[in-house]
């Protein structure tokens, strides 16, 4: 039976000296431990003087509900309660001494940045008001592209493929510097990005246009980049998903996916953008929820699995930074063994962060009795603790945890950064076909455009839809343009109505999504194109849509619908820039997948 985690008191407190303590008093009223990188001793000292219950709880990273950490509104706490058996932020910390939390939008964590910095700062309060203050480690996914917690007014910037469309190192780490600022700016010091995998699958339903691309060289440049850029920005870079998630068929969200690859082909193929980021520095690595038979032959998750993580991960890569677990509430961990045994085997893996389990009280009190019991020595979790804490030392935290509403006003969603972020995504934007020179297509005597196609709902829920930006940017450039969502699997009613509203334009605009062999997307743009009106079709996230789409004119990948991306396509569109963007994976012909029809580093531009 599992018992309900209560705050401990431990015999033995000291107070630490504070270095920062006038500082942080004035903003929170709170003072902050003193603790520098590499003060190891120190560091040691302060783990000594935790209870084993505070223990446990630096190891888990957790979710909450709420735009505040003492105040959140009725639903996020009833949704607390019945998820976590806390009513807020501040009673998480109290009840289980989290080490980190991470924000979702869906969470209702990200309304609006002046809102993440005071969750933020509440958060910390909460953590330095405790008998052992140590300082919250906050975290998100914040990749851009499709995958996105927090919205506009941040600047959003191009996703990894669309990066690896546009080839520069430098863009890459741009990219990453001026995003990291903005969450740093926020509070968030620890972000889930960059993916370091090797997308060789087309059908990968859960990477494609996360991964940088196909080739493990340029991936691994890319990698390496991006952690220089989010390291320097004073944000701790995690390249996930080891050891690898690029070959996969199955969504680890809903299932336990094989890699088949030979050892061999791991080292050649998934381990370099790994080995990338750890000669980078790359402060946090997270694990795949994936069975690799050649790495594992007991078949465990590779987040379970020993041999895997400290085997490989540790001894072979030499790694000794810290490990966090992709979430523990994916069923891709949780098929083989039950969830009070899923932290448990993760730390005798190798792991040190146990990141959002279904069930936080299990989870704790599983890690608890497993040290109580012997099963995980307590010297064991006092590892990955140390690692924990040196990461938290090496951020500042322990010397000044908070944010201010001016740095956020200083920083987030500038003009500059999101005229960087413009710059960057016309680079990537890639013109697949242009027959007759279609494109670019001229404003000058205000044509009349057709834009239809899918509408997706926005990463960070604050942007699009797609049909709408991409028709609206267009009418910025001095088209006339009439916009008509028709979702992703459009209806024969639906068909009908755009071909009918194609009477009379100079060109339709389709944007596609993740077309396969049975979609109606298909049927959408070969109906269009017998009107005899010219079809632009833009791939708003998988590049290989083209390859089962007959009778377009032109076609543009942008990787991502974001609103970013949509608006440099735009411009690529009216000739306002030109496409840049060579394909970062190839295109094979869908009636002959052996055969290439788009190699990787294909992509037109305008003469």
């Amino acid at each position: 039976m599992h018992h309900r985690a209560t705050p401990h008191t431990p015999s033995r407190r000291t107070v630490l000296t504070v270095t920062a303590a006038a500082a942080a008093a004035a903003v929170t009223g709170v003072t902050t431990p003193a603790m520098a990188a590499g003060d190891d001793h120190r560091l040691k000292r302060l783990i000594s003087r935790m209870s084993l219950e505070e223990k446990v709880g630096q190891l888990f990273v957790m979710r909450v509900y709420g735009h505040s950490a003492t105040a959140p509104d009725q639903a996020d706490i009833d949704a607390n309660l019945k998820e976590i058996g806390v009513r807020t932020a501040a009673e998480l910390i109290a009840t289980y001494h989290v080490g980190g939390i991470i924000y979702f939008s869906w969470a209702h964590n990200t309304r609006d940045p002046h809102q993440i910095a005071d969750l933020s700062n509440g958060i910390q309060r909460a953590a330095l008001a405790q008998p052992t203050p140590v300082p919250v480690l906050i975290s998100t996914d914040q990749e851009h592209g499709i995958v996105a917690r927090i919205g506009e007014p941040a600047t959003l910037m191009p996703g990894a493929m669309a990066l690896g469309a546009g080839g520069s190192r430098s863009d890459a780490r741009r990219a990453a510097h001026v995003a990291g600022a903005e969450l740093a700016a926020m509070g968030i010091r620890q972000n889930y990005a960059p993916v370091a995998d090797v997308n060789v699958n087309p059908a990968n339903p859960v990477i494609g246009v996360r991964s940088f691309g196909a080739d493990p060289r340029a991936v691994a440049g890319m990698v390496a980049a991006q952690v220089s850029g989010y390291q320097r920005a004073g944000i701790a870079a995690t390249s996930k998903h080891f050891p690898g998630h690029g070959d996969t068929s199955v969504d680890s969200h809903y299932g336990l996916p094989t890699i088949t690859h030979t050892r061999e082909q791991w080292k050649t193929l998934d381990a370099p953008p790994f080995r990338a980021a750890i000669t980078a520095g790359i402060d946090s690595i997270m694990t795949a929820h994936i069975v690799v038979p050649a790495l594992d032959p007991a078949e465990d998750p590779a987040t379970l699995s020993r041999p895997i993580l400290t085997g490989i991960l540790r001894e072979e890569l030499g790694y000794d930074g810290v490990v966090v677990t992709d979430s523990l509430g994916m069923e891709g961990v949780r098929t083989k063994y039950g969830d009070d045994r899923v932290p448990v085997l993760a730390l005798k893996a190798g792991c040190d962060q146990l990141l959002n389990p279904p069930k936080l009280s299990v989870a704790w009190n599983a890690v608890l009795k497993a040290v109580q019991s012997g099963e995980i020595s307590e010297a064991r979790i006092e590892e990955s603790i140390l690692r924990i804490l040196r990461l938290k030392a090496k951020l500042g935290l322990f010397t000044y945890p908070y944010v201010t509403h001016d740095s956020v006003d200083r920083t987030v969603g500038t003009r500059p950064h999101l005229a960087t972020a413009d710059r960057i995504a016309e680079r990537t934007t890639t013109l697949l076909l242009n027959e007759g020179g279609l494109l670019p297509l001229s404003a000058a005597d205000r044509p009349k455009l057709l834009v239809v196609g899918a509408d997706v709902a926005s990463p960070s829920g604050t942007t699009g839809p797609p049909t709408a930006t991409l028709a609206g940017a267009l009418t910025e450039l001095g088209f006339t343009t009439t916009a008509l969502p028709t979702g992703t699997a459009p209806s024969a009613a639906k068909i009908d109505e755009a071909v009918a509203a194609a009477a009379g334009k100079d060109a339709v605009i389709v944007g596609t999504y993740n077309v396969s062999a049975t979609s109606s997307q298909r049927t959408l743009v070969s109906r269009l194109a017998a009107t005899g009106v010219p079809v632009v079709t833009v791939a708003i996230r998988n590049p290989y849509d083209i390859a089962r789409l007959s009778g377009q004119r032109a076609t543009l990948a942008t990787y991502s619908w974001t609103d970013v991306e949509l608006r440099a396509a735009a411009r690529v569109i009216a000739g306002r820039a030109r496409p840049e963007g060579r394909l970062p994976v190839p295109v094979q012909r869908a009636d002959d997948p052996a055969q290439v029809l788009y190699p990787m580093g294909y992509g037109l531009t305008y003469k």
